[in-house]
């Protein structure tokens, strides 16, 4: 089974052979986000550990900096399910839910007038852009539902992708696609969502999800 279970105060823990490789966000010369763009695969083994507080020399993975810089990893963030989180935006044919403590500054709501105007129009073409720029954040942030209540969700194959942000030169967050377990330190287990992103530079509030600290902190995986 696939599955990531949160060290306390140390990494991620990953199990199932879960498939890892770089997601790259694909920006226009005005450095709006657009889509994504795959990038080179990691070679992983069936068990392997990620690096949660930023500081290893062998990003993505773990190399015990951790108990090094005295890594504080307890995790803030809600337990509540996304739709006790979320606020709606009822549009004329479409729903709009918003957890916006999940932000993970990838911007993709940004393009054409922002998402949130866009699920407030009836035009096919601004349907199907709030669609697209919902389905492309990365963080399950926002999501959008036909007028019956149903997501309409990328298909994901369960997956890590290893973000990276070439318009803000930083190191994003870990990319949770498909559906894939997240278990706390203490044994609860977060709802299991097509969308999740989780903090791999140490500095978020809302641990062990990503709030966009990496642009701030500028973090950079190479380093």
């Amino acid at each position: 089974m696939k599955r990531i279970t949160i060290a306390q105060n140390g990494p991620y823990l990953v199990e199932g052979g879960v498939p890892l490789a770089y997601q790259h966000i694909a920006a226009d010369e005005d450095g709006e986000s657009l889509g994504w763009r795959a990038g080179d695969p990691v070679a992983t083994g069936d068990k392997y550990a990620l690096c949660r507080c930023g500081h290893s020399a062998k990003k993505p993975f773990c190399d015990g900096s951790h108990k090094r810089v005295g890594f504080d990893g307890s995790e803030t963030a809600s337990r509540a399910p996304f739709a006790e989180q979320a606020e709606r935006i009822d549009g004329p044919t479409l729903l709009l839910d918003d957890a916006e403590r999940l932000c993970a500054f990838a911007r993709f709501c940004d393009r054409a007038g922002k998402v949130w105007n866009l699920v407030g129009e009836s035009d096919p073409q601004s349907r199907a852009t709030a669609v697209e720029e919902a389905g492309c954040c990365p963080s399950g942030r926002l999501v959008v539902r036909d007028k019956n209540g149903a997501a309409l969700e990328p298909t994901l194959d369960q997956s890590i992708g290893l973000v990276e942000d070439t318009a803000e030169e930083v190191s994003g967050p870990l990319w949770i696609r498909g559906g894939i377990p997240v278990v706390a330190a203490d044994g609860f287990t977060y709802e299991v969502r097509n969308r999740v992103t989780l903090c791999r530079c140490g500095a978020s509030s809302n641990k062990p999800f990503c709030d966009g600290s990496h642009a701030t902190i500028r973090f950079d995986d190479k380093k």
